[in-house]
């Protein structure tokens, strides 16, 4: 073991981070760049694209609790975590690869359906990160020690990652979303890649009549996890209907198409409207990249975990209403993003770090797998069910209506999760 790893030192923590952040960033290219090539590129329409995007999320359904149940219960490769990582992480590399290339692939294969192979494509990348994403967060639980330094593993994992999706969304800005995924697709596979070199995993996971001698803490808090899961889906559902479907309202209210524009204006008003997007998400990442170690962390301490989700969950509505009354240009629509990023800093760290200290961490894979679920489901729901709400909408500023909804309900039920604890000892010491 690496002195690093023996400390548990920030320099750890940071290439503890890194196969996470790789995931992170193939999901930041896939939100940046997938709805954009899919409309303005292959000509899909919403419901099409929102059928695409559906595929991914039914195929995390059964990837991710069994990539979770497996990887608690094998070791090959020098590790538990470890093959399902490399594994993943060279799939979701190929299938950037393939996503700008859709239509070539399809008229190489000498088939005629477009959307069958976009869906393919789409399906194999998503089911990648997930093969990949929950062994990245599992590791985390698997090599911190609970308490104070899981917090910091997980704070630390989103300032990196989400340090890494401003670098996406900046580059989608900048140079365009087909050089972000061909860029994307070597930091996908080193970032994987390279870090499994200096983690050592521990042969045996700590188990549950050994895990702590206060009463309860060693068992699986099944109603409290649930608890968690349900607070999680809605935050996930006001999330994930923005990343789909803000195109349809940056179209509507900000870089409309006007009647009559010839195909070198639609051409360049596509551009405009995918860089918006670019740097709107650049702007929320930016933020949630800041904030986790530096300021989220610090305030759990005070406060605690769970208060400190749901204050940041409820900010993150509000800003999703100010931009449904105030957001009609883009750059009130970035300042208002970056009001969401506060909630966005604090939803994709403090959930996890919540949920571990609530299960038997020696089948910490498998609850991680099913704690995802509250990630898929709302995923598959927006694609599935709201799709048709925005595709039928005459007013596109709906997509904020039901994310701050959405949002606003999360912070709800945030409020009827028990803090750990030992977690409240800390904060009493």
């Amino acid at each position: 073991m690496l002195e690093m790893q023996k400390k548990i030192s920030n320099l750890f923590y940071a290439v503890l981070s890194l196969p996470a952040t790789a995931m992170g960033f193939a999901l930041s290219v896939q939100i940046s760049a997938l709805s954009w090539i899919l409309v303005t590129k292959f000509g899909l329409d919403l419901h099409e694209m929102g059928i695409v995007w559906a595929a991914g999320p039914i195929a995390g359904l059964i990837a991710q609790p069994i990539v979770g149940l497996v990887s608690d219960n094998v070791w090959f490769w020098g590790g538990r975590r470890r093959p399902f990582i490399l594994i993943g992480g060279t799939l979701a590399a190929l299938m950037l690869l393939a996503l700008p290339n859709i239509d070539i692939i399809n008229t190489s294969l000498g088939l005629d359906a477009l959307l069958g192979v976009a869906i393919v494509i789409a399906l194999t990348l998503d089911l990648s990160i997930n093969v990949s994403f929950n062994p990245t967060r599992s590791i985390i639980a698997d090599v911190t020690p609970d308490g104070t330094p899981r917090t910091k593993g997980y704070t630390w994992m989103q300032t990196v990652s989400g340090s890494f999706g401003v670098l996406a969304y900046a580059i989608g800005a900048i140079f365009g979303n087909f050089f972000l995924i061909y860029f994307g697709v070597g930091l996908v596979f080193l970032f994987n890649i390279v870090p499994m070199f200096f983690i050592e995993e521990p042969k045996e996971l700590v188990k549950a009549e050994d895990d702590s001698k206060e009463e309860g803490s060693s068992k699986t808090k099944l109603g409290e996890f649930l608890q968690v899961c349900f607070a999680n889906a809605f935050s996930w559902v006001g999330v994930q209907t923005m990343f789909v479907f803000i195109i349809a309202f940056i179209s509507q209210k900000i870089n409309q198409t006007p009647e009559g524009a010839t195909a070198e204006m639609i051409e360049a008003i596509d551009a405009k409207t995918g860089q918006i997007i670019s740097i709107s998400f650049l702007v929320l990442n930016a933020i949630g990249a800041i904030l986790p170690a530096l300021v989220l962390e610090p305030i759990t301490e005070k406060i605690g975990r769970v208060k400190t989700q749901m204050g940041a969950v409820a900010v993150m509505s509000l800003g999703y209403f100010l931009i449904i009354f105030f957001g009609n240009s883009e750059y009130s629509l970035y300042t208002f993003m970056a009001i969401c990023g506060i909630g966005w800093a604090a939803i994709v760290s403090l959930p996890f770090a919540i949920m571990s200290e609530k299960v038997d961490k020696s089948r910490m894979g498998f609850f991680m797998g099913m704690f995802n679920l509250s990630i898929v489901l709302p995923q598959l729901f927006v694609s599935l069910v709201v799709g048709l709400f925005v595709e039928e909408a005459a007013d596109k500023s709906i997509v904020f209506v039901i994310s701050g909804i959405s949002l606003a309900i999360s912070a709800v039920l945030w409020l009827i999760v028990k803090e750990e604890k030992s977690i409240l000892k800390d904060i009493e010491d």
